[in-house]
């Protein structure tokens, strides 16, 4: 590797040994998301005022309607009192009775009423007031506002903004002419030819102009054409009314919607907040990092933390079990050194072939020792990645123990002191079958075996009886050795716990094997189990290994 490369992984190395750093925010973007999607909810119905053009429309067709009536009324009214016939039979308006008549008609009436002759002209006019020589106009003055010019500038704001995003209406601008004629208005000329016709117009100051005119007849004779007209203003009152409601309420439920989302927010993502600080091994109160408990909450952040918790403590767990792993290899690799540089430094001092050969003897023993127990820790740190990656297939435990029987009587002549295998099954083998991985099973027994073989006296008996009990396949090897020390039933499965037999050369065994075969078990969801066998005088007549797997 080059230097480059080198600083390169280094780099890597650290920064992903580094904690990863949790930013502190004043408002944290789950809080951002949170306030977003209620208000965005709450944002409808305020939506909903930018399509009030139906509900307008029809306050506005509806005061038209009234405005109809009042016109056929005072139509009516005026065709029946003020036409007076002439000697020669025909029919004529008398301005001044339709004048006073048309001043009585609308005083208490917020309309104003124009009357125009069949030739265009403008005989009476409910807004003036008087003769030609001391004619009067009325105008309606605009009404008093009861709040303060600042409301009454939001109110036209609010007005403004909401036309503007609903768009321009349709409308024709309201003029008002010096001298005005029947041909200024289409609805009144409409109406010379007996149609009833209503116009609707902007006025200057964003309001409504309704106009109605009507035809004034006697006998199907149209004499003159009505024209009541009245100001929109309660149309655009009752619109404004609606849209101050609802801004009201929406401010209202603003209010209360952001503080329900921050106290949402607070209880959702402070505690995520601080799970994943503590997490990223930032350091609580006294310099300690510990995951909060949030049990007590019983909802999801309260099962994260005690995931959280649990997961920290196994993994201190796994971690100390590491270190005195390490600790206890360091000590185990440490002896086979001790002796191997104490040979090499004294060999290469003597000169003696004898004591040459001797010491190359022990060298050789401590490099097989190294070997195997280098292999064993090499076997036993890879076991727990190996066995949660590999899936579980169907094992035939009879099979695999008379193959591993087999293949110890082939093994051994039958002259010889070894001691024999005898296999004894309960019940038919279709029925003692265990999910599992066969390569560890089979470095299981094989283990179990060669530790009962190591102990058993030379021509005894290994007996292996497998049976089904209940859930489980249960099988027991059992030996006629020395048995286990009293107190050690548990020990026997500790790493590098070694008990080996007087007459066996030190070394041949690394301490590691009882130790694998409860890990491989223990992740087949099994149990083993060791125990002394007794005589009927209670003597220790020998050891039993029992391996309970799932059936």
């Amino acid at each position: 590797m080059t230097d480059r490369a080198h600083i390169d992984n280094t780099r890597r190395v650290a920064v992903a040994s580094s904690p990863r750093r949790v930013r502190r925010r004043l408002i944290s973007p789950l809080t951002w998301r949170i306030l977003a999607v209620n208000i965005l909810a709450l944002a409808i119905p305020v939506v909903g005022l930018l399509y009030l053009g139906p509900y307008q429309d029809g306050l506005l067709e509806a005061e038209l309607d009234g405005l109809r009536r009042q016109s056929d009324l005072f139509a009516g009214a005026l065709g029946e009192g003020a036409i007076r016939i002439q000697p020669n039979g025909s029919q004529v308006l008398d301005v001044l009775h339709a004048r006073n008549m048309i001043r009585r008609l609308t005083a208490a009436a917020p309309v104003r009423a124009q009357l125009f002759l069949t030739n265009g002209a403008l005989i009476a006019d409910s807004r003036n007031v008087g003769g030609r020589d001391r004619l009067v106009q009325i105008f309606e003055l605009s009404p008093l506002r009861d709040g303060s010019p600042a409301v009454e500038r939001f109110l036209i704001m609010l007005d403004w903004l909401f036309d503007a995003f609903q768009g321009p209406r349709d409308l024709d601008t309201y003029q008002e002419s010096q001298r005005p004629h029947i041909r200024d208005y289409p609805e009144a000329v409409a109406a010379l030819s007996g149609e009833v016709t209503g116009v609707v117009r902007a006025d200057r100051d964003g309001g409504f102009v309704l106009s109605v005119a009507m035809p004034v007849q006697r006998f199907h004779q149209v004499i003159g054409v009505l024209m009541v007209s009245k100001s929109g203003a309660e149309v655009h009152a009752a619109i404004r009314d609606v849209r101050l409601v609802v801004v009201e309420l929406f401010g209202i439920a603003l209010v209360i919607t952001v503080l329900l989302s921050l106290y949402l927010a607070r209880a959702i993502a402070r505690p995520v907040r601080m799970l994943a600080a503590a997490a990223a091994g930032v350091p609580g109160a006294g310099g300690v990092i510990e995951i909060p408990d949030m049990t007590h909450r019983g909802d999801e952040i309260g099962d994260l933390s005690g995931a959280l918790r649990d997961m920290t403590s196994a993994l201190s767990l796994r971690l100390g079990a590491i270190e005195r792993f390490a600790a206890d290899v360091s000590h185990e690799i440490k002896n086979p050194l001790t002796s191997l540089r104490s040979a090499v430094e004294t060999a290469a001092r003597i000169t003696d072939p004898a004591q040459q050969k001797q010491l190359m003897t022990i060298i050789q023993e401590d490099v097989q020792r190294l070997d195997r127990l280098i292999s064993d820790i090499s076997d036993y740190s890879r076991l727990d990645s190996e066995l949660s990656r590999e899936s579980m297939q169907p094992v035939e435990v009879v099979g695999l123990l008379q193959t591993l029987v087999d293949i110890h009587s082939v093994a051994h002549d039958e002259d010889s002191d070894a001691p024999r295998m005898h296999l004894s099954i309960d019940g038919a083998p279709a029925t003692l079958v265990a999910p599992g991985l066969e390569g560890r099973l089979v470095q299981v027994f094989r283990n179990l075996i060669a530790n009962a073989e190591s102990f058993s006296p030379p021509g005894s008996t290994i007996e292996i009886h497998v049976a089904r009990r209940g859930d489980y396949v249960e099988t027991t090897i059992s030996d006629t050795g020395p048995g286990l020390p009293e107190g050690k039933l548990e020990a026997v499965f500790d790493r590098l716990y070694s008990e080996r037999p007087a007459s066996e050369k030190f070394g041949m065994h690394s301490g590691l094997g009882l130790s694998i075969s409860r890990q491989i078990i223990k992740a087949h969801a099994g149990v083993i189990r060791t125990e002394n066998r007794r005589g009927a005088d209670g003597a220790v007549i020998g050891a039993k290994f029992t391996v309970r797997l799932p059936a």
